[in-house]
């Protein structure tokens, strides 16, 4: 899934979407409040990790906004302040769960998915396309119910694509869903992931279709 990450601490962020990436996740970094209400409100993501003290805009605000436009992405407060009035004012504001730092990284991932658990999300559902199916709970593309065996960066592709269904989804917009927004890689980056899927999916009756100059999307066949 698609998970930004808000916080100016860089090393950090960076601990945060290695680890997450490193999973199969794709991480979006944005280090201060502005940016991080900005990238939601354009892109969007399946959960937030948000720092509450960040420059500019706090991340109790970027919450709050996101509530009031009706925004119910997950999200998991983060920050140094451990008193039990801060905490529920992050929660009042409308934060799913709350870590105090510093933290471990295996509980960060725990409350991830007992999160996704909790509130039953879409990325838990799974979707069907042609003969396939993607589990987006255990990120696997099943044929007949048996899982294909697909590299996680091409997952992600596919992830996307889904995401996108019936519309074409741009190199830019691919590149940033499997590296993350900002991430030092060409968008031609993208193009060996989509041709080594595109072989696989043909044989299941799902085509990866080229819109030249635009980008790439899904189709089946007859």
């Amino acid at each position: 899934m698609r998970i930004a990450i808000i916080e100016d601490n860089e090393p950090l962020a960076n601990a945060i979407a290695y680890r997450l990436r490193d999973r199969g996740h794709a991480a979006d970094v944005l280090q201060d409040g502005s940016g991080g209400d900005a990238f939601l409100r354009q892109e969007g993501a399946d959960l937030v990790v948000l720092d509450i003290n960040l420059p500019g805009t706090d991340g109790l605000e970027v919450l709050r906004a996101m509530r009031a436009r009706g925004d119910g992405t997950p999200v998991i407060l983060l920050t140094a302040r451990s008193e039990l009035s801060d905490r529920v004012k992050g929660l009042d504001s409308g934060a799913d769960d709350y870590l105090v730092k510093p933290f471990e990284m295996d509980e960060l991932e725990a409350r991830i998915r007992a999160l996704s658990r909790r509130k039953n999300l879409d990325f838990g559902a799974v979707q069907t396309i042609g003969a396939l199916a993607f589990d987006r709970a255990t990120r696997q593309v099943l044929a007949e119910g048996a899982p294909l065996d697909i590299p996680r960066r091409e997952t992600a592709v596919l992830e996307c694509l889904l995401d996108r269904a019936g519309r074409i989804v741009s190199k830019a917009q691919l590149t940033d869903h499997v590296y993350g927004v900002g991430a030092d890689v060409d968008d031609t980056a993208i193009e060996p992931h989509v041709s080594r899927l595109r072989k696989r999916l043909a044989a299941h009756g799902v085509v990866i279709k080229t819109a030249r100059g635009l980008g790439y999307m899904l189709e089946t066949t007859a």
